[in-house]
């Protein structure tokens, strides 16, 4: 009964965070909370064993988020319609823009930068919550780094 006071304490308690982190991966509120809801999940069926419980349902939000990248079948079809200019420089839009272009990045990528510079956690703990190499997570910054400075999307808007 313990145990489940105390894990109910931290879902109250982190949630709200947890949830934000979930969202910057999947880019919509619902699978983000469906997300959540089973790392959450899968957490209380480990939770007599786990130290880090953050640490813990964090890692799991991303693995889970990543196989579930991988599975989804992508029904995106090219077309050969222009895409529409902008209409006007938008501050406000510019984080949204941003966060549009982290979207398009590969899983794996966005995972990173959302750890990396959201969670704002050291790169040792990246590799850590990836089941990667140092040097992996730095390479995978410095890829989505690279297609985020080509993105026309936020690069036109800065000129």
């Amino acid at each position: 009964m313990a145990d489940r006071a105390i894990f109910q304490d931290f879902v109250v308690a982190r949630s709200d965070r947890l949830l934000r982190t979930a969202y910057l991966l999947a880019r919509d509120w619902g699978l983000a909370e469906d997300l959540l809801q089973e790392s959450l999940a899968k957490a209380w069926f480990a939770w007599p064993g786990i130290d880090e419980p953050e640490a813990y349902v964090r890692k799991v939000l991303v693995t889970t988020y990543i196989s579930w990248w991988r599975r989804r079948w992508r029904g995106e079809v090219p077309s050969g319609d222009a895409l529409p200019e902008r209409a006007a420089h938008d501050a406000a839009g510019d984080d949204e823009e941003l966060w549009r272009a982290v979207g398009r990045l590969p899983a794996r990528q966005r995972a990173v930068i959302v750890l990396r510079f959201y969670e704002d956690l050291p790169v040792g703990e990246v590799a850590r919550l990836l089941g990667c190499q140092e040097g992996t997570v730095k390479s995978q910054t410095a890829k989505a780094l690279a297609k985020l400075r080509v993105d026309e999307s936020i690069v036109k808007e800065r000129r």
